[in-house]
């Protein structure tokens, strides 16, 4: 018998909907935080003060932090580790809107690795979905344009980065806690942002201004607060997400994440006054259409 019954549709809307929208806020604040330490140093600042909640959570009975499969487990870590430093410093170099427009292509990464290296067949819609996402990230990148950089495939390459992890999340972790893949990624990013923080120290220092490159710095009572507030936000909205995909079927729940893609661009407007053009607004409405099109599809 089909467990579709069990499914509550409205719940998890609302609790991906809620997740959205508190990504899209706090991840805002990235920009903020970059004015004071960069990117390696706010990956081991955010850990350290996830790490309470984490063992908090399992405490509770919310999960359990020891994997079963340390090597997939890490496996994965390493490979979602590489799209959060990715994402994360898109975010202290440009505009929200782009930094998820970018993030937001995996859907149609996983679709292009399904039919590359796992063989798999799709339709006509698919691949028109795929020409549209493309067509998307064109428009929000803008190549040739005065503003374009190889920071701009920063997000993209997130996105692709994302892709692989969600296929390793089914393929290798498949009997995993929740709990245990968001410790492993936390302490794998936090470890990667320490040693690379220690690095740059010595070799840029800590007074640069470049977010990526800067080194550790002392000076962090100011940043504290926000860094707190991305820690615990992050790790309510993952189990919002969690809960979301446990309420009904994925597919179904797939479609709300790209409400973020209003709520992020539209805290932008409301706390700095961050604007896209209207070419660049069209290509994350391609991209945001796509992903849909090929979550629906894909049923």
């Amino acid at each position: 018998m089909s467990d579709s019954v069990n499914n509550r549709p409205m719940q998890a809307a609302v609790s991906m909907l809620s997740a959205m929208a508190l990504i899209g806020l706090i991840d805002n604040f990235v920009a903020v935080i970059a004015d004071h330490v960069g990117l390696w140093q706010f990956h081991a600042m955010r850990s350290t003060l996830m790490a309470p909640l984490l063992i908090a959570m399992a405490a509770i009975g919310l999960g359990q932090l020891r994997p079963k499969n340390w090597r997939a487990v890490f496996g994965r870590a390493a490979v979602l580790s590489m799209s959060m430093m990715l994402y994360f410093g898109s975010l202290g170099i440009m505009p929200i809107a782009q930094a998820l427009a970018g993030m937001f292509t995996s859907p149609i990464f996983v679709l292009l690795i399904n039919i590359v290296v796992m063989k798999q067949r799709i339709g006509p819609w698919r691949i028109a979905a795929v020409f549209m996402g493309f067509a998307g990230i064109l428009m929000v990148l803008q190549p040739g344009g005065a503003g374009f950089g190889w920071p701009m495939v920063m997000p993209v390459l997130a996105g692709f980065f994302y892709a692989i992890s969600a296929i390793a999340t089914r393929s290798w972790c498949a009997g995993e806690s929740a709990l245990s893949l968001l410790a492993a990624n936390m302490l794998v990013l936090g470890g990667i942002g320490l040693v690379m923080s220690a690095v740059l120290s010595v070799v840029t220092g800590p007074d640069t201004t470049d977010f990526l490159t800067r080194g550790w710095t002392w000076d962090i009572w100011g940043v504290l607060p926000w860094a707190a507030v991305q820690a615990v936000g992050s790790v309510i909205g993952v189990f919002l997400i969690i809960r979301a995909y446990q309420l009904d079927e994925p597919t179904n729940v797939a479609v709300f994440e790209y409400a973020v893609m209003i709520f992020g661009p539209g805290f932008a407007f409301l706390l700095y006054g961050q604007s896209l053009s209207l070419f660049q607004a069209f290509g994350i409405a391609l991209i945001s259409a796509s992903g849909i099109l090929i979550a629906l599809r894909s049923r």
